[in-house]
C-alpha cells in the first residue's frame, strides 16, 4: 500500500500522544461502505470456534450468552481509524487486554445494535447513531461463554471520550489500513488438553492485539481484502 504517514492516537481521558507510523493507503468511509456491501461475509477459523465450544463442554454449559462489541470507525482526511480500548486490570475477564468496547445484551436492549451502541457510550462516552451503522459480522463464540456479534459503526471524528475507569484503562486509534495488509494478523497453533487450536495476534506500537479481537479483525480484513 502507498500513501502519506498516518497518525496513531492514544487517549487516556484526553489526547495523550501522537506517533508516526509507516506509510499506507487511506481508506475512506465511502470506500468501506461500497466494499462491505459488495463482499460476502468471511467465516471464522474453525479451530478458534472449536476452542470456545470445547471450553463450554468442560463447564457442562452449552448456552452461550449474547453480547456485542462495536468496531467504531472515525474518518479523518479521508482515512478511517479504528477505536480500541485497553481493559481495566482489575476485570475478571481479559484484564489489561486490547478490545473493542462492548458487553452482554441487557433485557432492555431492543436488538444487538442497541447493545453495541449502549456499551460504547457507557465505556468510553462515544455516541453512535443508528443511521451510522455499516453492518455486522457473524457472531463469534468465546471461551468466556459469550456469543459476540461485532457491530460496525461510524462515529464523529471529533468525539470527546469519557472513559469509565471501572471498565477501561485507556483508548487509542489505529488506521484501518494497517489491518488490511497482507499477513498483518498472524495465527499460531497451540496445544490445550491434547487439542490443537489457533490464536490470532498483531503488534501495534506498544500494544498486542490478540485473541477474540484479533480474530474479529482478521475476519473483517479477509472480507475487505485488497490482495
Amino acid at each position: 500500500m502507498s500513501g502519506t504517514d498516518t497518525n496513531f492516537i492514544t487517549y487516556n481521558g484526553q489526547l495523550a500522544s501522537v506517533k508516526r507510523q509507516c506509510p499506507m493507503r487511506p481508506l475512506s468511509r465511502h470506500w468501506l461502505t461500497q466494499r462491505f456491501s459488495l463482499t460476502p461475509a468471511f467465516h471464522y477459523d474453525k479451530k478458534v470456534i472449536q476452542r470456545a465450544t470445547d471450553a463450554m463442554k468442560r463447564l457442562d454449559d452449552i448456552q452461550f450468552r449474547p453480547a456485542a462489541v462495536t468496531i467504531a470507525l472515525a474518518e479523518r482526511n479521508g482515512e478511517l481509524h479504528v477505536l480500541f480500548t485497553k481493559r481495566a486490570r482489575h476485570l475478571k475477564h481479559h484484564p489489561g487486554q486490547i478490545s473493542f468496547p462492548g458487553g452482554k445484551v441487557e433485557k432492555s436492549d431492543k436488538d444487538i445494535v442497541e447493545t453495541a451502541v449502549r456499551e460504547m457510550e457507557e465505556e468510553i462516552g462515544v455516541v453512535a447513531k443508528r443511521e451510522d451503522l455499516l453492518g455486522t459480522l457473524s457472531p463469534l463464540p468465546t471461551v468466556s461463554g459469550y456469543l459476540v456479534t461485532p457491530v460496525i459503526m461510524f462515529v464523529d471524528a471529533n468525539y470527546q471520550p469519557t472513559l469509565d475507569s471501572n471498565e477501561v484503562d485507556s483508548l487509542f486509534e489505529v488506521p484501518l489500513a494497517r489491518f488490511l495488509r497482507r499477513d498483518a494478523i498472524t495465527k499460531q497453533p497451540f496445544l490445550v488438553r491434547g487439542n490443537t487450536y489457533h490464536i490470532y495476534a498483531m503488534g501495534v506500537g506498544e500494544h498486542l492485539i490478540w485473541g477474540v479481537t484479533a480474530q474479529i479483525l482478521h475476519a473483517l480484513s479477509q472480507q475487505l481484502s485488497l490482495n
